[in-house]
């Protein structure tokens, strides 16, 4: 109760505060700020774009708006997007989570969900029109839904017809150079677009070394293990989009997007095992490479609209196909060996999983009369997963290993959302049915098969009041739920001489609930927003860890129980023509327990995000930033990540007509040359410690370029509805 006075008291100060600087100019908007100035020749007027606007269900940053969205990556620009923080391994967190999924242009986009901050690297900004934070997107995804939406709409000139494009590149002193294009065309009714990217990554900018140390509780010994790597590779990623606009009331789009990689990935580690007095009980090296690391995913999409006479009313159709084939082999030879508990001297362990998706949908919105709105739909998925592991032990009399698992779904779903508008007030309201059938097999018949069938109903609710032309509150209500992906539910045994890892093909779907009050002030030179919510699950998945023998033991189980408070809040100042600061920050209070074991966790921590950006004289842009973390992150229920702390500096221009060429100079963390993120385990039966070396956010500098071509004229239609599913975590699906 003191956690929901304390957030309701700094709310209720912060908007008094506001309010009283509020100035009575009516003629203020919400979305592009005029100043109006007079002198004796006449007028003068200056527009100033507002970067983040608020609706219903959603925080949208306007990407166009930010003068450094010409160089920069998608991955700067999130850093700026309220509610989206980063934290020190680049891994993308919204509302302090990891469990989320990415659109494109309102549609999910697999290959970006699976593999975000690797293609969101090599993203352009400037492709981008605007990234939407989706908080509660209705009824039409919620069962299917996660804790957020993160849209990514890409860039959407319908005023013209005709061609343009666009390519950019980078290099930096960690060798990591990059290019992308981006091209969009028309032809008769058609109109169509591609974009692809390209990122190689070198052997300086993958070097890595980590340094753990365990502790074994139940005899005191501790473990310490040192390893030096590197994963040079490259990566692909590549976006067709196509529309055909049959006539004003039909429309056809389709799109294909595919990414792969491939990674050498090889290294070195050192373990040793030291008994309570410090007396070593044994050592071995390991040098280990992938020889066979390759992993590629495809998804296609086809959408019909169809919209009638009456305003607003129109009936979608969609199909999308999605597939993951990801291949591994890893060789592993040990030296230098004394006393080791094993008999052998390495090993070959190899993996293959296929992921395989199928979805029918068909949605349908109603105007039925003035203010009211009804959206129904009916959705069916069919999800296979197929895994294959297997080891080979070398010089030893242990037979191979070999276990497949197949784990299928189909998934049927109907919804209704209702929504509601005049004047100040906003609202939505909806509910959503599904049933689920589950099955594990198991070709080798070594476990009995199994089958489950689910049913849920979720419920979900938001509404919003104007307070005025630039301040709104906004109370939402969230169900969603969450299934287990394949390696989760694998429950194929993976042997290495240090930890033995499974899945529990016995996990079941995690309901979770989330409240959030939701408080925007947008005005001329002061955005604010300020977001406390709550969210609690009682049945969630959990990593469990426990050690036999010292030997470290990883599977999963329900039985998590969580209640979370955050305070999310978001400034955008421009005190002076010219001078822009910015501060984004997300502070969590977790309170966590696995309820089979006792073990409890209740951590806080606070990410941020601030930068301020000056222009100078000869069109020079000049921009700070930092982003860190302060206080403990929970990674799971046993260990936390320890704080940490970024910076860097660029200076940007830009050249010819319309600003179609522009530079810009990065140097990050100039003073570091390595940085370090640093873990501690404190509960469970093995404690210790990890301190990695960072040298992709160490000390680097950059040049990027960018340059638009050709006049603009059209760009890709799409359809208002399509289909978007995000209910997995813990497979090849989610790739974090």
């Amino acid at each position: 109760m003191k956690k929901v006075l304390t957030i309701v008291c700094v709310l209720c100060l912060s908007i008094t505060i506001i309010q009283a600087q509020v100035p009575t100019d009516s003629t203020a908007t919400t979305n592009d700020s005029i100043l109006w100035s007079s002198d004796m020749k006449g007028v003068t007027i200056k527009a100033q774009r507002q970067l983040i606007k608020q609706e219903i269900d959603r925080v949208g940053y306007d990407v166009q708006a930010d003068e450094e969205s010409k160089t920069l990556t998608v991955m700067d620009m999130l850093r700026k997007v309220p509610m989206v923080t980063i934290d020190g391994e680049d891994n993308i967190l919204i509302r302090g989570n990891g469990n989320y999924k990415i659109y494109k242009n309102g549609h999910l986009d697999p290959n970006l969900t699976r593999n975000a901050k690797e293609v969101l690297k090599a993203m352009p900004a400037s492709a981008v029109k605007r990234i939407e934070v989706i908080t509660e997107p209705g009824a039409r995804e919620d069962a299917e839904g996660v804790n957020a939406i993160l849209n990514i709409v890409m860039m959407d000139n319908r005023r013209m017809e005709g061609v343009t494009g666009s390519v950019n590149g980078s290099y930096s002193t960690q060798n990591n150079p990059t290019i992308g294009g981006y091209l969009t065309t028309q032809l008769g009714k058609a109109i169509m677009s591609v974009d692809y990217g390209y990122n190689n990554m070198s052997k300086q900018q993958t070097d890595n070394s980590i340094v753990t140390e365990r502790t074994f509780i139940e005899s005191g010994n501790k473990q310490h293990i040192s390893s030096k790597g590197k994963n040079p590779g490259n990566l692909h990623y590549i976006d067709f989009n196509a529309s055909y606009e049959i006539d004003t009331l039909n429309l056809l789009s389709a799109s294909l997007g595919g990414y792969f990689y491939k990674v050498n990935v090889q290294g070195t580690t050192a373990t040793s095992m030291f008994d309570a007095n410090s007396e070593l009980l044994y050592r071995y090296d390991d040098t280990y490479w992938l020889p066979d690391y390759n992993h590629h995913s495809w998804n296609g999409r086809l959408d019909y609209e169809h919209k009638t006479r009456r305003k607003g009313e129109q009936f979608t159709l969609s199909y999308m196909l999605a597939l993951t084939r990801q291949h591994s082999g890893q060789e592993d030879v040990y030296t230098n060996i004394v006393n080791t508990p094993f008999p052998y001297s390495g090993m070959f362990i190899r993996s293959r999983e296929h992921f395989t998706e199928h979805t029918f949908q068909a949605d349908y919105v109603r105007p039925l009369w003035e203010f009211h709105r009804l959206e129904v739909g009916i959705k069916y998925i069919d999800r296979r997963n197929k895994s294959e592991n297997g080891q080979d032990y070398y010089n030893a009399s242990m037979l191979p290993i070999n276990t497949a698992f197949n784990h299928s779904a189909q998934i049927a779903a109907t919804y209704a959302d209702y929504l509601y508008s005049k004047g100040k007030w906003s609202a939505r309201a909806g509910l959503r049915y599904e049933y689920s059938y589950l099955k594990g097999r198991y070709p080798d018949n070594t476990i009995a098969d199994f089958h489950k069938h689910l049913h849920d109903y979720v419920p979900q609710a938001s509404m919003k009041y104007q307070i005025n032309d630039r301040q709104s509150l906004k109370l939402g209500y969230t169900t969603s739920i969450t299934r287990p992906g394949i390696t989760y539910l694998n429950p194929s045994i993976v042997s290495t001489p240090t930890r033995i890892s499974f899945g529990n093909a016995h996990l079941v779907s995690t309901r979770q609930q989330t409240l959030a009050l939701t408080y925007m002030y947008i005005g001329q030179k002061l955005t604010v927003q300020f977001v406390p919510h709550y969210s609690y699950y009682h049945n969630g998945i959990v990593s469990v860890v426990y050690s036999q023998n010292d030997i470290l033991y990883s599977t999963y189980s329900n039985n998590l129980s969580q209640h979370r408070w955050q305070l999310e809040g978001y400034v955008q100042w421009k005190p002076f023509d010219g001078t822009t600061a910015v501060a984004n920050i997300n502070f969590t209070d977790n309170h966590a327990e696995n309820t089979a074991s006792g073990i409890k966790q209740h951590l806080t921590s606070m990410f941020y995000y601030a930068n301020i950006a000056q222009k100078l004289p000869w069109k020079l842009l000049f921009t700070a930033y930092a982003y860190g973390q302060f206080g403990h992150s929970p990674m799971n229920i046993y260990s936390y990540s320890c704080p940490f702390h970024r910076y860097a500096f660029t200076l940007q221009r830009s050249f010819l007509k319309d600003d179609r060429l522009t530079v810009r100079l990065t140097a990050n963390t100039p003073f570091h040359k390595k940085v370090h993120d640093k873990s501690r385990t404190t509960q469970g039966d093995i404690l210790g410690w990890s301190d990695a070396e960072n040298v992709a956010n160490g000390r680097y500098f950059k040049v990027s370029v960018s340059y638009r071509f050709g006049k603009l004229k059209a760009s890709v239609k799409k359809t208002e509805t399509s289909i978007e599913n995000d209910d997995i975590v813990g497979g090849i699906t989610k790739g974090r």
